[in-house]
C-alpha cells in the first residue's frame, strides 16, 4: 500500500491489455509470506466458508484449495470427516511452503488440473485477482466431477471504501489527478449470473461485511502489505508521494475516526456457491408443462397478452 497503491476489489473481465501485473502480484504474495503472513482475515473467511459447507450433508473426497495463502482453509478442511485428499494451489511458492499435504504452484487464471478431478473446489480471497473471472469459473466447473461443489469468497466493491475515498481526495489535492488503484468490481447482483454463465447449476451469491479497527491508516496499510493485497494493476503508478500519503492518512482519521481514536476498515466479502450439473439435481419445468393454472390459484380471470381489464 505505502508506495505501491491500494487494494483492488475484484475483476469481472479483462480488456485488450492485461488487467494485472501477474509477476508483481506473485512478488507481493511472496513478500507477505516472508512477513508472516497477516492472515486473520483469511482465517475468519475460512470459518465462514466452512459454516456454509457444514450445511451440505455429503462427503467430499478430493478437494481443491485454490489460493491457499497461509493455509487457513486447508487446516479447517483437514478436520472435516470424509476428506481424503486436499490439493493446495497457490501462485507464491513461499506461501505454499506454509501449507501441508499436496501442493501445486498455479495461477488461478490458468488451472493445471484435469477435468472432473475434484468433488469440491473452495477458494478464499483470491478470485478478485483474476482478470477473466468467467474464464476461471469455467475452468473450475470443468475441474469438478458431476454434482461437485464450488464454494468461494472474494472481495466485493464495498471493501475499504474509507481508504479509497481518502486516497482519491488526497491525490486530487496533492497531485491534481488520480492513478489507477481500483480494479473492476464484481457486483453481488451479477455474481450468480456469472456462475450460471460458467455452467454451474443452482448458483447462489450472498455478501457479508467484516469491519476491522486500526490505530491509524498506516497500520491498515501495513496489514494489507502483509496480506499480499497491495496494488498490482498493470497500469498502476509505481510510487506514491509522501505528501499524498500523509494527506490520505489525515483525511481518513478526520472523516472516519471513532470515539476511541481508532479508524474502521470495511471488508465486503462476496460468497459464491454453485454445483457442477448432474441429472439428480432439481430441474426447471419446461414452459407450458405446469399442472395447474396460476389464474385458478389466484381466483382471477386469465386474459390474453395485451388485453386490459375493462375491455
Amino acid at each position: 500500500m505505502t508506495g505501491t497503491g491500494s487494494l483492488p476489489f475484484g475483476a469481472a473481465g479483462s480488456g485488450p491489455a492485461a488487467l494485472f501485473d501477474r509477476p508483481a502480484w506473485r512478488r507481493h504474495r511472496e513478500r507477505a509470506a516472508a512477513l508472516g503472513p497477516v492472515d486473520f482475515l483469511h482465517v475468519e473467511v475460512a470459518e465462514r466458508l466452512l459454516d456454509r459447507l457444514d450445511s451440505v450433508r455429503r462427503p467430499f473426497h478430493r478437494v481443491l484449495d485454490l489460493g491457499s495463502h497461509g493455509g487457513a482453509v486447508g487446516r479447517a478442511l483437514a478436520m472435516r470427516p470424509g476428506i481424503e485428499r486436499i490439493i493446495a494451489a497457490e501462485p507464491a511458492v513461499a506461501m505454499l511452503a506454509r501449507t501441508g499435504g499436496l501442493r501445486v504452484a498455479a495461477d488461478p487464471e490458468l488451472l493445471p488440473f484435469r477435468a472432473a478431478g475434484f468433488d469440491l473446489a473452495i477458494s478464499a480471497l483470491v478470485l478478485h485477482w483474476v482478470g477473466d473471472l468467467p474464464g476461471t469459473l469455467a475452468q473450475l466447473r470443468q475441474a469438478l466431477r458431476p454434482d461437485g461443489l464450488f464454494l468461494a469468497a472474494l472481495f466485493g466493491g464495498g471493501t475499504l471504501v474509507e481508504l479509497r475515498q481518502a486516497m482519491l481526495e488526497a491525490e486530487l489535492a496533492a497531485e491534481g489527478g488520480v492513478s489507477p488503484r481500483v480494479s473492476p468490481t464484481v457486483e453481488l447482483a451479477d455474481a450468480a449470473a456469472l456462475l450460471q454463465r460458467a455452467g454451474f447449476a443452482m448458483p447462489v451469491a450472498d455478501a457479508e461485511t467484516i469491519t476491522v479497527t486500526y490505530r491509524d491508516a498506516l497500520a491498515l496499510m501495513r496489514d494489507l502489505r502483509g496480506m499480499g493485497e497491495t496494488n498490482a494493476l498493470a497500469a498502476r503508478r509505481p510510487w506514491l508521494g509522501r505528501r499524498t500519503l500523509a494527506r490520505a492518512v489525515a483525511l481518513y482519521g478526520e472523516r472516519c475516526g471513532l470515539a476511541d481514536g481508532r479508524i474502521p476498515a470495511t471488508f465486503e466479502i462476496l460468497f459464491l456457491t454453485g454445483w457442477a450439473p448432474h441429472e439428480s439435481q432439481p430441474q426447471p419445468l419446461r414452459p407450458g408443462s405446469a399442472a395447474h393454472r396460476l389464474a385458478d390459484a389466484l381466483n382471477t380471470v386469465e386474459r390474453p397478452a395485451g388485453d386490459r381489464a375493462g375491455r
